[in-house]
């Protein structure tokens, strides 16, 4: 198979989406599919055919590392005939997204669609708090749009986003509930350099009787980092030597890093800013605990990169995180901030207890390796090209191709 990924942020950029599409892409051609990718860069256009990816180029839009494409590139549109695709993949809602619903139109290529973000979360990074209530149904109208009217299949990461769809905005058609996957190997402790992790360490000025409580995302208000750092205030009266690593960067950093130093942390709080994605692997290494207080993810990646790190994992109870962890077998889920502080200090205190659960955590964290996640995935592109709408299509496609070669022959 022929498989179109579009999607608005990849590789080097780093973040949920980006991700699960390289997972998508590495599962997809493990077992045996030529997969091509659409994306967005910085640069001048650019396509490294020994990859099959094309980088088209966009502007920011002043968030986060996002660019914005313009709608039909026509250089793009010629060598994306030429891939023959047998269906599209889209992984955004936006430029690359209509780009890639144009292409499928066009040259009558299936469309599925991955639903990876909760916009209504995301709104007041726009409206500042204003006409909240307008700016959610005007989200709701586009979504819906988007995602219903114009794919012919969707997928999403989550029940909790599923439950968008079908409780919230009242959808009839299928939804496919398919977990994003990650690469859990390389976040495995034998497979980080031990020399590498002592040199972060010292490098991060850490003792080796310090406790350390990770976190890694991005630094913004959703997020919740917040929650952390005040509880951090009550911990460290339990544990002197408890320290919190902040591990990514973003709107809220200067927010939060004022916030710490108005609670006298400054010695126990640590912000590393953006690092690379080489890299991550080794912060997971240092953590003897990784937390997240957020209740907008839609996944929630972090937490599967830390189970597969074999670290003890304490989250607020929230729909997206019960989907991958079970409640005191490979995790620890809080509701309050005096359930917090006490399953850290659990952590802390009972050793023997924290390796049951890092453990158990390793174990549930191989589910969610990139070829499971892409053979799920394969099955809903092999629904929507043998559906019989899409005889016709197919029929059409097969003999343009045929054409196409002939005429390259030419």
């Amino acid at each position: 198979m022929r498989i179109g990924l579009f999607t608005d942020t990849y590789p080097p950029y780093i973040n949920g989406v980006s991700t699960s599409v390289l997972m998508l892409k590495q599962g997809l051609e493990k077992l045996g599919h030529e997969v091509f990718v659409v994306t967005v860069n910085s640069e001048n256009f650019h396509y490294k055919k020994e990859d099959n990816i094309l980088m088209i180029p966009g502007v920011p839009i002043g968030i986060y590392d996002f660019r914005l494409t313009s709608l039909y590139p026509l250089k793009a549109q010629k060598i994306i005939k030429s891939w023959h695709l047998d269906v599209i993949h889209t992984h955004t809602e936006f430029a690359v997204g209509s780009f890639a619903r144009l292409i499928a139109k066009q040259y009558n290529i299936p469309l599925v669609h991955t639903y990876h973000t909760m916009y209504e979360e995301y709104i007041y990074y726009i409206t500042k708090g204003y006409f909240d209530g307008a700016s959610k149904k005007l989200v709701e109208y586009l979504t819906l749009f988007l995602c219903d009217k114009t794919v012919e299949e969707l997928i999403v990461p989550t029940k909790k986003t599923y439950d968008l769809f079908k409780e919230k905005y009242k959808v009839k058609r299928d939804v496919h509930i398919i977990p994003s996957g990650i690469d859990v190997s390389r976040f495995y402790k034998e497979n980080v350099n031990y020399k590498s992790v002592l040199e972060l360490k010292k490098e991060l000025g850490i003792k080796r009787d310090d406790f350390i409580i990770l976190y890694v995302g991005r630094i913004a208000k959703e997020k919740s980092i917040d929650f952390l750092i005040i509880n951090l205030k009550e911990i460290i009266k339990k544990i002197p030597k408890a320290r919190m690593i902040i591990v990514g960067d973003g709107p809220n950093t200067n927010e939060l890093a004022m916030l710490v130093h108005k609670n006298k942390l400054d010695n126990h709080v640590t912000f590393t800013g953006k690092v690379p994605w080489t890299d991550v692997p080794k912060y997971y290494r240092i953590a003897d605990v990784f937390t997240t207080a957020s209740k907008t993810e839609t996944q929630g990646l972090t937490v599967i990169e830390a189970m597969a790190s074999e670290k003890p994992v304490v989250a607020i109870k929230d729909e997206s995180f019960e989907l991958v962890m079970t409640d005191k077998q490979d995790g620890l889920f809080f509701e309050t901030d005096k359930e917090y502080q006490e399953l850290i200090i659990k952590i802390y205190r009972d050793k023997e207890y924290s390796k049951m659960i890092a453990k158990q955590a390793r174990i549930t964290a191989n589910a969610y390796n990139p070829t499971i996640y892409a053979s799920r995935v394969l099955k809903v592109y092999e629904k929507v090209i043998n559906k019989d709408t899409n005889v016709l299509k197919k029929t059409i496609h097969k003999v343009k191709k045929v054409f196409s070669k002939s005429g390259d022959k030419n």
